[in-house]
This record gives C-alpha cells, sequence and structure tokens, in this order.
C-alpha cells in the first residue's frame, strides 16, 4: 500500500487534490495498492468536476448528476460503481456518515462467464517462454490458481518443499491460505534460484531487487501466448480461472476449489460450474 505517493506527487495548477483525511483513513484501512490507487482517482475525478464548489456544500443531486454525466460519456458499469464507492467512501468512512447516499442508482450488474484456456494451449504458452523465470511465472499462476499480486507477494520462505504447498499471506480480504505446489513447477523453481538468486521475494527486479512489478508478469504472459500463437488475448487472471475450471472438470470438490481460490463462500466458485464441460458431455448429441 503506497498512500504516500499520492502526498508527495507534483500537483497540476487548478487541480483538487485529494483530501489528507480520505488519505489518511484509506492508510488506516489497509486497502491494497490498487483499490487505494482506484479510490483516489475516481474520487478526485468526483471533486474536480465540481471544482468551484466546495466538498460540504454537495448533495445527493450533484452526485446524481456527475454519475448521469458519466453514464452520457459511456463509462463501464464498473468505472461508474468505483464512482459510487469512492464518493460514499469519504461521506461514510471518512465523515463517519453511515448509509450516506445509499439511494444513489446503481448501474445493473452484468453477469459474465469466466475466459477459460484448453489445457493444451496453456502447456503452449508455458512451452514459448523466453526463459526459466517467465516459465515459473506462468506456471505458478496456473498451477497453483495465484492471482497477481498474490504472486508477486511471495516470498522465498512461502514455498514450502517438504509438505508441497504454497503459504500465500494476506490475499484479497486480508486472508492468508494455502495453495498446492506441482512438483513440476518446484523443480524449475529450484532451477530458477540458481540462475537468478532472489533475496526477499520469489521474482524481483535484477536491477533494483524490488519487488517484480505487475505490468512485467502481464506482459510475460501476453508475450508468450502470442509466441504460441494463442489468438486472444490472455491475462494472469485468465490462467487462474483455468486452473479452477479444470480442477472441476477433473472432479476435485468445489468446496476445495473455494479453499485454493481464497473464496469467501462457494457461491463465487459455483461460476465455474457454467464454464466446466463434464455438464455438456452427458448431453445427447441430438445429430448422432
Amino acid at each position: 500500500m503506497n498512500v504516500e505517493w499520492f502526498r508527495t506527487r507534483s500537483k497540476k495548477e487548478n487541480y483538487k487534490p485529494c483530501p489528507e483525511d480520505y488519505l489518511l483513513k484509506l492508510e488506516l484501512k489497509k486497502y491494497s495498492d490498487s483499490t487505494v490507487k482506484n479510490y483516489v482517482h475516481s474520487f478526485e475525478a468526483f471533486i474536480n468536476y465540481y471544482k468551484d464548489k466546495e466538498l460540504f456544500s454537495l448533495n445527493e443531486n450533484d452526485i446524481r448528476l456527475y454519475i448521469q454525466k458519466l453514464v452520457k460519456e459511456n463509462k463501464s458499469n464498473s468505472s461508474i460503481n468505483m464512482a459510487i464507492n469512492s464518493i460514499k467512501f469519504y461521506y461514510e468512512m471518512v465523515l463517519g456518515m453511515p448509509n450516506r447516499f445509499y439511494s444513489i442508482e446503481r448501474p445493473r450488474k452484468i453477469s459474465k462467464l469466466p475466459k477459460v484456456l484448453p489445457k493444451e494451449d496453456i502447456i503452449s504458452i508455458i512451452n514459448h517462454t523466453n526463459n526459466i523465470k517467465h516459465k515459473c511465472i506462468i506456471s505458478l499462476l496456473y498451477s497453483s490458481g495465484l492471482r497477481r499480486n498474490e504472486l508477486l507477494n511471495l516470498r522465498l520462505e512461502d514455498i514450502d518443499s517438504k509438505r508441497m504447498v504454497i503459504r500465500v499471506e494476506q490475499a484479497k480480504g486480508n486472508k492468508d491460505r494455502y495453495t498446492v505446489l506441482n512438483k513440476i513447477v518446484l523443480e524449475d523453481l529450484r532451477t530458477y534460484f540458481k540462475t537468478h538468486r532472489p533475496k526477499i521475494y520469489l521474482f524481483e527486479n535484477p536491477i533494483s531487487q524490488s519487488k517484480y512489478s505487475s505490468s512485467s508478469v502481464l506482459k510475460v504472459v501476453v508475450n508468450s501466448a502470442k509466441i504460441a500463437g494463442i489468438k486472444e488475448r490472455v491475462t494472469p487472471h485468465i490462467l487462474r480461472h483455468s486452473f479452477a475450471t479444470h480442477l472441476l472438470e477433473n472432479g476435485t470438490d468445489i468446496r476445495y476449489i473455494q479453499m485454493l481460490l481464497g473464496h469467501n463462500s462457494t457461491k463465487t466458485t459455483e461460476i465455474y460450474t457454467h464454464v466446466a464441460t463434464n455438464s455438456f458431455k452427458r448431453i445427447k448429441d441430438l445429430l448422432t
């Protein structure tokens, strides 16, 4: 979490920055870097839309007009929801006004199925990586079902080769969990460690020895998929979706998959039942 960056950045002329008490509350709540960034940018867009008005003078109608503007600009549902959340955070969390603007309308939730790759395509992507480091990154994202940030936060001691598990600390929702460690991936990790010698984090920037960047992981996955001839754009999260779906197709209990993914409820994990092919294979082919 890096709130200090927002405090020390250079300010544009006539630009209203996020209030200090807003940053402080984000800091105290220990939100992730991505959440902090989204909240600050969304809230600053809102207060700069009403640049000539004081925050305390804004009312529910002002917020509705702002949301209406976002709708007319064809902003995505997630962007509009983020704007509402960032505004509500100020009034409810920072100013301590519970259920403030509770009646603000939100866009209807769009239900999208996760994108999943065949196992053969993922193996091909792994085999088309440029080096052992990239191979380990993609292999871990898939074989352990890790989120991108979870991968980047892995420390050397999180790899438990005796128990064949990976400890994921303070993941989404500030929860710790364990996930599986694949034997082939472990051998690749040992080869990687001998050549790269990371000091603290499993994957580090070779120059600064800081954590490997999120954008670098995305680039590794996207480029390897292109080299492998995969036509659609592949992201780290698609590898996680594929991990869950392939486990389900192989008969793994959904409660076990829920635990590996770090979901609070099986209801979240049940989305993968809609893309797993098990049920479709039991349906009789009407053309035969």
